[in-house]
């Protein structure tokens, strides 16, 4: 695994639960504003898909992209954390 790799994976666990970035944001915060399509790569080759989240990355365009169990399942798992995060927010 390459050091921008390392930082990529460290980057996407950050993204908080029910939340998503792009690719250029990830790219930029890796250092290389211009590696958006390098970040894609790294990601469909996330080897812990359930454990670095990579389903909360998309494209710029807002359009899910790609997920290595398919897009309707990373629809689905982003709908679930947002629901969580509300839940985890919302305040009796």
């Amino acid at each position: 695994m390459t050091p921008f790799a390392r930082k990529v994976y460290k980057i996407v666990l950050n993204i908080p639960l029910g939340q998503v970035r792009t690719y250029k944001w990830v790219a930029r915060k890796a250092g290389n504003k211009n590696a958006y399509r390098i970040v894609g790569t790294i990601l469909k080759h996330n080897p812990y898909p359930l454990i670095i989240p990579c389903h909360r990355v998309i494209k710029s365009n807002n359009i899910s992209g790609g997920y290595s169990f398919g897009a309707r399942r990373k629809k689905l798992i982003l709908d679930l954390e947002r629901q969580i995060a509300k839940c985890l927010t919302t305040r009796e």
